[in-house]
């Protein structure tokens, strides 16, 4: 079984990370400190891809690509975060720069 990192603290060390490669990152929206899901938003040169939290078959933290296998614009980006809020208003938003919409922290993509 694995350990959950509190969200606060995965929200800073990801925010940390994407400082020290060089990518900006911010925090959209506060969520749960403890237990809140977290959507991780990626502007890249292409649009927009928003990754949400999620679990593989053998139930191992991974990330969906929410909006999509490509990326999307603005719009639909925040469409789909506004949707998420409003059935869960836990979540974190994080925002980071990625250039390659690739996700600054070490992450499983399905």
């Amino acid at each position: 079984m694995d350990a959950k990192v509190k969200a606060g603290i995965w929200v800073s060390m990801a925010i940390r990370l994407s400082d020290m490669a060089g990518r900006p990152a911010a925090v959209l929206r506060k969520g749960d400190p403890d237990s809140g899901g977290i959507l991780a938003v990626l502007r890249g040169r292409d649009g927009v891809v928003v990754l949400s939290q999620a679990r593989d078959a053998e139930g191992r933290p991974a990330w969906l690509r929410g909006t999509g296998p490509a990326p999307v614009e603005e719009e639909v980006a925040t469409a789909y975060v506004d949707r998420q809020v409003k059935r869960d208003p836990d979540l974190w938003v994080v925002e980071f720069e990625a250039p390659d919409l690739m996700p600054p922290f070490e992450a499983r993509l399905i």
